[in-house]
């Protein structure tokens, strides 16, 4: 067999000159920075994606701050996680659920408020290394917290800051402002189906 018909070595001469382009690219990113990241859409996995980064962080001895704008305090499975973590996580959840559960504006628009003031403390706390805002964004949607104060302490972070926004429905200012935006598309949920939240999938 010549190296023209073994799938191997064709395979492997590929690799290698995709290798060599990939790290061409690789050379030329330089720049270090906190990155403004958003994690939007209808499909499930936005917070979970967030608490992923969670851990990532503290595996790195990274200090992270995180703030539930809306699902108050659930006994969920990385919670019970993350506060294995004191030092390197700091965990508030300034909810009382989503807001068709709670039906008091004005209590829901107090709860995002000192939870926003939460957020600034954290962010202004050069210990912590990334900062994460669960639901955020359903704050935003329903104007609890008014976006062009977000936009601005957004844009005077710190440099090495890392924020991570989730939630559906993100403003488009917001994912102008972002550094990186993933919008999680729904292609199936079991809960159509009549399947109830699972333990350890959902919470």
């Amino acid at each position: 067999m010549t190296e023209e018909t073994d799938p191997n070595a064709r395979h492997n001469e590929k690799m290698a000159k995709k290798k060599a382009a990939r790290d061409k690219i690789l050379a030329t990113k330089t720049i270090e920075k906190g990155l403004i990241i958003v994690h939007t859409g209808k499909g499930k996995g936005k917070s979970t994606a967030a608490m992923g980064l969670a851990a990532r962080a503290i595996g790195n001895g990274m200090k992270v701050g995180i703030v539930q704008f809306v699902k108050g305090v659930w006994e969920t499975g990385e919670r019970k996680v993350l506060e294995a973590f004191p030092d390197l996580c700091v965990m508030q959840a300034m909810g009382e659920g989503f807001t068709w559960e709670t039906q008091d504006r004005a209590r829901d628009v107090a709860a995002a408020e000192q939870g926003w003031r939460m957020a600034q403390d954290m962010m202004n706390d050069p210990s912590f290394k990334m900062v994460i805002l669960d639901e955020l964004n359903i704050v935003l949607r329903y104007d609890y917290i008014a976006l062009e104060g977000v936009l601005k302490v957004l844009q005077e972070k710190r440099p090495d800051l890392h924020v991570v926004i989730t939630g559906r429905n993100a403003k488009e200012e917001l994912i102008e402002a972002a550094d990186l935006v993933t919008d999680m598309t729904q292609v199936k949920h079991p809960f159509r189906s009549g399947v109830k939240a699972q333990v350890g999938v959902e919470f």
